[in-house]
């Protein structure tokens, strides 16, 4: 074992407790010295470090909370090395590990003071992997830990719970992967000690009483983790950090609310874009009276005038939803944007569409592939093939901004992954429907919930396509406004009222239930109670938008694009697979030059090809099929090869690499002297199949294969 020397001088401390069934640890002091904090969690066998910096200083400039959190993978802690054959060490990640990353980033963001401008970093990174479940809310819970520890005015601990049905169909925690994916839910909550901060789901059609029963049970699961944090807080004796809060003046903001005073309200409840462009102008018409008034002093304070202009505005939403009841385009609290969409939008597209909600938009495009197109997975946790793929772009020009493209960041990733959960339950299987199936949105102009919009314009595309979805799926993105102690709901939020507003949501579903949620609060938590009423409501606002959408196409077509590959499948001997491959390849290779097909051989012995051209599908296959074919004794065979010829017969090819002998007596009626005088290498003959010998030769016969077709 030996002894671990901490040159800090402090002793090791930890605490320990029962967490769903197994030990929970948290340890400080034994890693990480240098770290403003660092905890060490241990679970089963999955271990994680938790590892907080805070600088002592507030950065000037900032309008923004610089926080990061990221979720470190590492292959060694699941025995593992990159499959990849060029890349063995961990590089950028994973799009999986971004989404870990994001899913501990959100509980814990909104419990920092607003105003709070030190830069905070967090990092989880996973040092061993407990096979038997997911690392991801061990990570969640070290890194709460950590944070607690820094004396930063963090308003934690948090903690977090994936949930789903085990085999009995109780609610569980900790379940296998296998589990969740069979139980057909796999629930994400994160709370504090008296409310949940947020829930992320991916199910099969579960309904919103469902939904809200395994909120409640994740809540009160999560209980011990949450204590045993506070317990170790008190155990090390935290010292609080000195911060000052970037507020707005007091002072300014008066001066702003005094000033839009009269210009605000009624005035400004328009449709989009023409409250937008009100709001600018209003905004570049507020900034220019200060500016006069103020002289060479307003650039020293400009943003501070931004910060108050900006926060005016959302005070005006808020007053006009809490006392009028009414949203800043004029809406009632339950109504939908107008909503337009059409399919086969891209005429060389699989299938395409394009969804519009008020001033959000996305167009859709998906594109069929052969099985040989799934994408491989190679991570810490799964190694596999996917088949249904949804990517999500929105470039600067989508919110009216000049932004420098580049790959797909931390939001993207989210987005994509979230309407992709959407759509997955729903996905036909690889025997129903044997084709890779990716999915590409692009978002056209944004003002709320792209990523629902997305879901919608999916779901559109596939049908489109022709893609046999066991139902149609919509989505909805719902707000909350806080009144005191009532709540108060919108659906369809715009990116107004998601800016004012005190939590949102998206949650996509079928007209049976729901197979994807995400909820995040900016306040510091909110009763299950709410959140099952915000449930019920956008259970209402996704109906409206299928209705839409099943207007527009209710079912998939019932042909594919010309330009989409068809796929058939033929089963052969597994034993087959190494003689259609051939030595290095040779064999695939040529049948799939010679034909211009795609083919997919699966260790079961599927044998899938692929074409746009039905007559290329035609000749691969029966090609395939004569070499795995087994010759069938009395069968005739026509237009044979002769391969060789011998003094005592010849040696004729009736299948590929299948050769038998046809004897100089079975060659003719006639007595044949020499076998060169009636065939020669090269010829074509026609020859029955007479016997198989027990040592698996092939005997052939000439004169009875002529016998039995001078009869017919």
């Amino acid at each position: 074992m030996g002894q671990t020397i901490n040159p800090s001088g402090k002793s090791i401390i930890s605490v320990e407790g029962d967490f769903c069934g197994r030990k929970l640890t948290l340890e400080v002091n034994r890693v990480g010295f240098r770290t403003s904090a660092s905890v060490l969690v241990k679970y089963g066998d999955t271990v994680v470090l938790g590892t907080a910096m805070v600088s002592n200083n507030s950065v000037e400039g900032f309008d923004y909370f610089p926080l990061s959190i990221d979720y470190e993978e590492r292959f060694y802690a699941a025995g593992k090395i990159s499959g990849s054959r060029f890349i063995k060490r961990e590089g950028r990640p994973s799009d999986e590990a971004i989404l870990i990353g994001r899913l501990i980033d959100r509980p814990i963001r909104p419990l920092w003071p607003k105003g709070y401008r030190h830069e905070v970093q967090g990092v989880a990174t996973v040092l061993s992997m407990d096979p038997s479940f997911r690392p991801d809310m061990i990570a969640m819970i070290a890194m709460s830990a950590a944070f607690m520890l820094t004396g930063a005015p963090f308003d934690g601990p948090v903690a977090g719970l994936r949930v789903g049905y085990d085999e009995n169909g109780k609610l569980a925690s900790f379940l296998t992967t296998e589990q969740l994916d069979k139980g057909g839910l796999d629930l994400v909550v994160a709370g504090t000690k008296d409310a949940i901060m947020m829930v992320e789901a991916g199910a099969n059609e579960v309904s919103e009483d469902q939904i809200a029963e395994a909120i409640e049970f994740a809540q009160a699961t999560m209980q011990p983790a949450i204590a045993l944090q506070t317990q170790l807080a008190e155990k090390v004796g935290v010292t609080k950090q000195e911060f000052k809060l970037s507020l707005p003046d007091e002072a300014i903001q008066k001066e702003v609310d005094a000033w839009l005073e009269g210009r605000l309200g009624e005035d400004l409840r328009l449709p989009y874009p023409e409250r937008n462009l009100l709001i600018q102008n209003l905004k570049d018409e507020t900034k220019a009276h200060f500016e006069e008034k103020l002289g060479e002093d307003f650039a020293t304070v400009a943003r501070e005038y931004d910060d108050a202009i900006t926060m005016a505005v959302h005070k005006d939403v808020r007053k006009g939803i809490v006392e009028d009841g009414v949203r800043p385009d004029g809406r009632k609290l339950n109504e939908v944007r107008p909503l337009s969409s059409e399919i086969g939008f891209l005429p060389r597209a699989h299938g395409s569409s394009l969804f519009t909600r008020g001033l959000t938009q996305a167009l859709n495009i998906v594109t069929l592939a052969p099985m040989s197109y799934a994408q491989l997975l190679d991570t810490m946790e799964r190694t596999g093939e996917k088949r249904y793929l949804h990517h999500y772009n929105a470039p600067g020009y989508t919110v009216g901004e000049v932004r420098r493209l580049g790959s797909p960041g931390r939001r993207e990733i989210g987005h994509s992954y979230l309407a992709e959960r959407a759509l997955l339950p729903v996905i036909p299987t690889e025997a129903d429907f044997p084709y890779v199936i990716r999915s590409v949105t692009e978002i056209m102009s944004q003002n709320g919930s792209t990523s629902m919009a997305a879901t919608c314009s999916s779901c559109l595309a596939l049908l489109d396509a022709g893609v046999p979805l066991k139902a149609p799926v919509s989505g909805v993105a719902m707000g909350l406004i806080m009144d005191g102690d009532r709540p108060i709901i919108l659906t369809d939020i715009a990116d107004a009222e998601d800016f004012a507003g005190d939590m949102d949501f998206k949650v996509a579903g079928t007209e049976k239930g729901i197979t994807a949620l995400q909820m995040d609060m900016k306040v510091h938590g909110l009763p299950v109670s709410i959140l099952k009423q915000a449930l019920v409501e956008g259970k209402a606002g996704r109906a409206v938008i299928l209705k839409h959408m099943l207007d527009t196409i209710s079912e998939p077509r019932k042909e594919l694009s010309p330009y989409a590959p068809r796929v058939e499948s033929i089963q052969i001997n597994p034993d087959k697979i190494r003689e259609i491959i051939g030595k290095g390849g040779e064999t695939i290779q040529k049948i799939t030059g010679e034909t211009g097909t795609d083919i997919d051989i699966k260790d079961d012995g599927t044998v899938q090809i692929a074409s746009a051209d039905l007559a290329s599908i035609a000749a691969a296959k029966q090609w395939i099929q004569s070499i795995v074919e087994e010759p069938e004794v009395g069968r005739i065979y026509k237009d044979a090869p002769v391969v060789s010829v011998m003094d005592f017969g010849a040696f004729v090819q009736i299948l590929p690499g299948k050769d038998g002998l046809v004897h100089v007596s079975e060659m003719s009626e006639e007595r044949v002297n020499k076998p060169s005088d009636v065939v020669k290498e090269g010829d074509k003959v026609t020859v029955k199949l007479v016997a198989i010998d027990d040592r698996g030769r092939l005997q052939l016969s000439m004169k009875a294969a002529k016998r039995e077709l001078d009869k017919k």
